[in-house]
């Protein structure tokens, strides 16, 4: 498995980010999506990476991630995916360490993230768990709401979360 930066211009990407909003928009009410889409996705301030299983047009699409500077000492995690038939082969969770080194080395103090608050989203938390990530309130621009759960990492200026 391989992640790379990406400019969000291939199919398989566009195919697995409208499945991404899809479920978004399936499992929770409108106001609660903050799922963003490839033009927002394109924002000055938000890096995305995707894993692939192997270099050049024949590798699968394994994930993708994208990382949203708040501001210089806070970074959000957004549009975090896995294709139904690949997870829990750890793309996921590869996609997340990538994104934690990346935040580290910005400088970031602080990595947060938004997740829906249901059952489709308890394996994204618990991923989230694992990783040292704790509950925490709202931050950025988000307000309390009864479908999201916030989540957030201090990150250590030695390089380690």
């Amino acid at each position: 498995m391989h992640i790379e930066r990406d400019d969000l211009s291939r199919p398989a990407i566009h195919a697995l980010l409208d499945e991404h909003l899809q479920s978004m928009r399936a499992w929770s009410p409108p106001e609660s999506v903050h799922a963003l889409d490839l033009d927002k996705l394109r924002q000055p301030g938000i890096t995305f990476w995707s894993a692939w299983s192997d270099f050049g047009e024949a590798g699968e699409l394994l994930g993708c991630g994208a990382l949203k500077e708040l501001d210089a000492k806070h970074g959000e995690l957004k549009s975090m995916r896995t294709p139904q038939a690949r997870r829990g082969q750890g793309a996921g969770r590869a996609i997340l360490e990538h994104i934690i080194s990346v935040a580290t080395a910005r400088g970031y103090e602080r990595l947060s993230l938004e997740t829906g608050a249901t059952a489709p989203f308890a394996p994204a938390q618990r991923l989230y768990e694992s990783a040292g990530f704790t509950r925490c309130g709202p931050f950025g621009d988000y307000a309390e709401d009864p479908h999201s759960v916030f989540m957030t990492l201090p990150l250590a200026s030695d390089g380690r979360p």
